[in-house]
């Protein structure tokens, strides 16, 4: 039983609270949010949702779009004691009060991290992982692919209101037409 105990408090969890009016509310299931972490403490998480934040920052996406992120990581992580020993050493590099500290302390400290391979790591999956999501689709108002619908044509692409109406003349000759 304390064997089972102790592996529990190993783990970490990340934890938040969906805006009311943030277009992720009108997605998820609940304004309530966790993520259970296999490999990573809360800290860290903690610690890493901030490094994820820093290198894709948008003030009003959620956490929990970035806590996707943090999962995926951790997934990782519990996989590799490679990954997870290169994720602690990048975290222990960044200090203990690096997720509290201001943005542009954030930054100038990953601009000195740049070139490890744990700021690589961070970067490649932060993109990777936080613009393929739902909750990412939904903050940016990307509808997702359009081939399986049809195509984009005929699912507002050609309602352009911003942009000026083309002369026929202007656009050139029809391939296949002389």
């Amino acid at each position: 039983m304390d064997t089972e105990r102790r592996e529990l408090l190993k783990t970490g969890l990340i934890t938040g609270v969906l805006a009311a009016g943030s277009p992720l509310a009108l997605i998820a299931p609940s304004r309530v949010w966790a993520v259970e972490l296999k490999a990573l403490t809360s800290r860290e998480g903690a610690t890493l949702l901030a490094v994820a934040r820093t290198i894709a920052p948008h003030d009003r996406l959620e956490d929990a779009a970035y806590a996707v992120v943090i999962r995926s990581i951790d997934d990782d992580a519990a996989k590799s004691p490679a990954t997870l020993a290169m994720l602690r050493e990048g975290i222990s590099r960044l200090g203990a009060g690096f997720a509290a500290a201001p943005e542009a302390d954030r930054v100038e400290k990953l601009r000195a991290m740049e070139s490890s391979d744990f700021f690589q790591a961070m970067r490649i999956k932060t993109l990777g992982t936080l613009y393929s999501t739902p909750l990412a689709y939904a903050y940016f108002g990307y509808e997702g692919e359009a081939f399986s619908k049809g195509g984009y044509i005929y699912r507002g692409f050609n309602d352009l209101k911003w942009l000026p109406d083309v002369p026929p003349e202007a656009s050139g000759p029809i391939a296949g037409e002389a």
